[in-house]
């Protein structure tokens, strides 16, 4: 094999493909992207058992077919170091060598006959057919709610992908504690279905995507064990998850006692300097809400110190002190597409929906801190 490579249009692929190589894997193969070259063009793999990634490398002349595994750790750390705009790829037996201007490198590259077959989306059903910029947005906000890591039962480490008869997709997570989804229109293709899929993942396809342009064209596709996305240039798969997501729809209560409409960036911001306070301690902070008044924000720690803060929103139903983790706050609002958040309370121990205003395509649920019955009694000031 051998390969004229434009260095800057060849990177784009490859960076979006080694992401998806099995780097902590025992399995040395896993940890690297097999390159296919045919008259067809060059095709990029990789793999972690998991999900799985085929691309069409940009930027590559094919002088001689072939076909390599090259190790992630070396000689794609080599591709992003090489001197010059541009460089040639020889490998043979087992070989391969990388000449960029006078510097000549040769590596080790693994046996191809060792490299996984890839899941194919080529006997797949059509799921639904969605732009690259909703797909973003959904994933964004309706995926890091749930554990980052591979809990029990396995619905709290995965995200739930559901279409309706109403042309609409819900992606849905949920830790135990608190609960995200996101929604929009979409072309369902089919029956109406759902999916539950790894947010590890659904991580690892944010990140694919996120060089693919907005409004290009996702087609989703599943069968009984892969969920595929497919651009123009890429298939992605992710392997399904066997196991059952919670009736979510039970906590979507639209009941609110008191509610606050306040800019988003000013709103993070302040959160954020209280957390400095207590991100040691409880991670707690305190709103005082108050109908035609502001936001009062307090947090305190012993032996750290005290906030208080007073923004403006626009406040209204029934004076309300509540209490938050304010990580799990900030996660939200920074998870949330908008400038301005709406929050509403369900008195002092209910839930608050965060969402944008007058909007039901984004819901983030979180349950308050209980505080001690002498400061919920206290008068809101």
């Amino acid at each position: 094999m051998k390969l004229l490579v434009d260095k800057a249009k060849f990177l784009k692929s490859w960076n979006m493909t080694e992401r998806s190589a099995g780097h902590r894997s025992t399995i040395s193969v896993l940890s690297g992207v097999k390159c296919e070259a045919s008259d067809e063009g060059v095709f990029l793999k990789a793999t972690d058992l998991k999900t799985s990634i085929n691309c069409v490398a940009d930027g590559v002349e094919v002088s001689t077919a072939g076909s390599a595994i090259f190790p992630v750790k070396i000689i794609g750390e080599f591709f992003k170091k090489a001197p010059g705009e541009s460089f040639t790829i020889e490998v043979e037996k087992g070989k391969a060598t990388v000449i960029s201007g006078n510097s000549i490198y040769t590596f080790s590259t693994y046996p191809v006959s060792e490299f996984p077959k890839l899941p194919s989306s080529r006997n797949a059903q059509p799921f639904f057919r969605v732009s690259c910029g909703d797909l973003r947005r959904f994933l964004d906000e309706g995926t890091f709610s749930g554990s980052p890591g591979e809990e029990f039962p396995q619905y709290l480490s995965a995200g739930l992908i559901q279409t309706d008869e109403e042309e609409r997709v819900r992606i849905v997570s949920t830790d135990g504690r608190r609960l995200s989804m996101s929604q929009g229109s979409v072309t369902v293709e089919g029956e109406p279905d759902q999916v539950l899929l790894p947010l590890a993942g659904l991580r690892e396809l944010q990140r694919a995507i996120s060089v693919v342009e907005t409004n290009e064209e996702i087609r989703v596709l599943k069968d009984d064990a892969q969920v595929y996305f497919l651009t123009e240039n890429m298939e992605f798969s992710v392997r399904r998850v066997e196991s059952r997501f919670p009736p979510y729809e039970k906590v979507l209560s639209s009941d609110r006692t008191s509610w606050l409409t306040i800019d988003r960036e000013l709103f993070i911001e302040t959160l954020e300097r209280a957390e400095v306070i207590v991100r040691d301690f409880s991670r707690m902070v305190v709103f005082m809400i108050s109908p035609g008044g502001s936001l009062k924000i307090q947090a305190k720690a012993p032996e750290v110190g005290e906030a208080f803060e007073e923004i403006p929103g626009e406040c209204d139903g029934e004076p309300l002190k509540i209490a938050f983790n304010v990580r799990y706050l900030l996660e939200g609002l920074r998870a949330l597409h908008g400038s301005v958040a709406h929050l509403s309370f369900n008195g002092p121990n209910g839930q608050m929906t965060l969402s944008r205003p007058r909007e039901d395509s984004f819901m983030y649920i979180l349950m308050p801190i209980t505080l001690p019955e002498e400061e919920t009694t206290e008068e809101t000031q």
